[in-house]
């Protein structure tokens, strides 16, 4: 892994001290992997093997509904954690699938491997508690939106708040996660100031 990858992987850590760690073990957990526009990181009814950090690209987490149309549920984008974590962490089938938006290079770690960090280093186990309360409330929040803003509301509140790279992927993505029809989000896009 090239120093700037790992520089940006060890500030996806801000709460460990990585002083008393074994910097080369750690890097060595690390594998690097790429995926080209569209490819399927992971497909639903698979086992995911890896906890990824993303260090450039776009991926969507989706689910089929009953009519084979996808329903996004989140993204990963550039900085951010990927993959399906609950297949995961359970090592079950994923009823989820993650594909990549845009070309992405991912760096992925295993699960034996993760769980050696938080044995090895306690320091891991306040980062994890502070990531996963952020994801669960992430997921609060992104609820009440759902169940309680207009469609321009959702709109106006998603585009404050998304990074640069999320505004470049196909709209169908970004208005299946909305919960709007994709002409409606063109018509939210040419006409509502955010």
């Amino acid at each position: 892994m090239e120093d700037t990858n790992y520089l940006k992987l060890k500030a996806f850590f801000p709460q460990v001290n990585f002083e008393g760690l074994d910097e080369s073990w750690f890097r060595s957990l690390w594998v690097e992997k790429s995926f080209n526009q569209y490819d399927i990181i992971t497909e639903a009814g698979s086992i995911e093997h890896y906890f990824y950090f993303v260090l450039e690209g776009v991926q969507a987490l989706y689910i089929l509904n009953e009519k084979g149309q996808k329903v996004v549920l989140g993204f990963s984008y550039t900085g951010s954690p990927s993959g399906v974590f609950d297949s995961f962490i359970a090592q079950t089938a994923s009823s989820t699938f993650l594909e990549a938006l845009k070309p992405s290079t991912l760096l992925g770690i295993r699960l034996s491997d993760y769980q050696k960090l938080f044995e090895i280093h306690p320091e891991f186990h306040k980062w994890g508690h502070l990531f996963f309360q952020d994801i669960l409330f992430g997921r609060l929040y992104r609820e009440v939106e759902l169940l309680t803003m207009s469609a321009e509301q959702r709109y106006v509140t998603f585009m404050q708040r998304c990074p640069e790279e999320l505004r470049v992927i196909p709209q169908k993505y970004l208005a299946s996660y909305l919960n709007m029809k994709p002409e409606t989000f063109s018509r939210l896009r040419a006409s509502v100031m955010y």
